[in-house]
Order: structure tokens, then C-alpha cells, then sequence
């Protein structure tokens, strides 16, 4: 690559933080999840900005592609194992609901 982009930097810090969301994911380590998952957002957020304002050149956008594909598919296994988890935790919140609505109704269990 002919000079340092931005853009690319970024792309391979979005790569690299959803690599490491996805360590943490099969470790079930979820607590650590939303830090990295702001890193990524202020990512994107500064890709907006800068990306429309730089071109790259042929090797820099193969290089972006190349990234954009590890992205997508360490994001989709992320997801993949985030999603279980997600659910059992609104079953649960169901269930207190309804535990706490049956209380109410019916006063403290004895």
C-alpha cells in the first residue's frame, strides 16, 4: 500500500474488535461484550465520516473486501451465539414478570 488509509485502519480495528467479541462470545464471557461492542459502533461512526473523503487505491480495496467478509462472518457467529443467550434471558424476565404480577395479585406466597 502506497500510503497509510484511515479507512483501512479502521476496517482492521472493526476486524480485529469483532475477533475479539467472538473469543469472548464462545467463552461466554458477556459481561466484556458491550465495551467492545461501543468500540465497534464508534468505528462505524467514524467510517462514515471519513470514507466517502478518501479514495483508495486497487490493492487498499481488496484489502477492505477481504476485512468486510472476516467481519461479516465473525459477526453472524457472534450473533449466532449471542441470540441463546438473549432469549434465555427473556424467558426469565417473563417469568419474574409473572411471578411479581401473581404477587400482586394474590399476595405473597406463604
Amino acid at each position: 500500500m502506497a500510503f497509510r488509509s484511515e479507512v483501512v485502519y479502521c476496517y482492521e480495528e472493526l476486524a480485529a474488535t469483532i475477533a475479539s467479541m467472538l473469543v469472548l462470545a464462545h467463552a461466554k464471557e458477556w459481561g466484556q461484550l458491550p465495551a467492545l461492542e461501543e468500540r465497534c459502533s464508534a468505528m462505524v461512526d467514524r467510517l462514515r465520516v471519513i470514507e466517502p473523503h478518501e479514495s483508495l487505491d486497487a490493492e487498499q480495496v481488496e484489502h477492505v473486501l477481504f476485512l468486510l467478509e472476516r467481519i461479516r462472518s465473525d459477526q453472524a457467529e457472534v450473533s449466532g451465539l449471542i441470540k441463546p443467550q438473549l432469549e434465555d434471558l427473556i424467558g426469565r424476565m417473563g417469568y419474574l414478570t409473572q411471578q411479581k404480577n401473581l404477587g400482586r395479585a394474590y399476595g405473597p406466597p406463604h
